[in-house]
């Protein structure tokens, strides 16, 4: 019996096919969704690097996301998501662009941005596409859901 591919495969597949590239930036998933990708023999082919931006200023000083923004909306927010996927996809010179944001716990939530609130953002030439997530679950569970989804999402842009 064949196994069907997992997400990274069908991932990679596409990206492969398509003949595009990609580059991540992570903050509340530390690196998982790159780890994932790259598990996959063969990444290379499409796959051209990562920045774990944790700190504020790497989404500054590295990605671009203005300090405006990261004032006004904070790290955990639409305007950041979508400045870490653009500024990635920019530094590494990607076809595609994957940034996530959030609050993984179980410290650092609060009323209006409360543990497991994620922003995932893909960007690509011909614009950028942002989405809110709020799971639930311990600080590890949190991450594995980030990742999952955030992986799902760029099959999506493929179908």
């Amino acid at each position: 019996m064949v196994k069907p591919p997992s997400i990274e495969e069908a991932v990679g597949s596409y990206f492969i096919q398509a003949g595009m590239t990609l580059a991540t930036s992570e903050s509340c998933t530390g690196g998982l969704i790159a780890h994932r990708l790259t598990n996959v023999s063969g990444a290379s082919a499409y796959f051209l690097g990562s920045v774990v931006a944790y700190h504020n200023s790497v989404k500054r000083l590295l990605l671009g996301v203005p300090e405006e923004v990261l004032t006004a909306h904070g790290a955990v927010s639409e305007e950041t998501a979508r400045g870490m996927a653009e500024g990635v996809r920019r530094l590494i010179g990607a076809t595609y662009g994957l940034a996530v944001t959030g609050v993984a716990g179980p410290l650092g939530g609060s009323p209006e941005k409360p543990v497991g609130l994620v922003y995932l953002a893909v960007a690509r030439e011909d614009g950028t596409a942002v989405i809110r997530r709020q799971f639930s679950g311990t600080r590890e569970e949190i991450k594995a859901q980030t990742a999952e989804t955030a992986i799902k999402l760029l099959l999506e842009y493929f179908e």
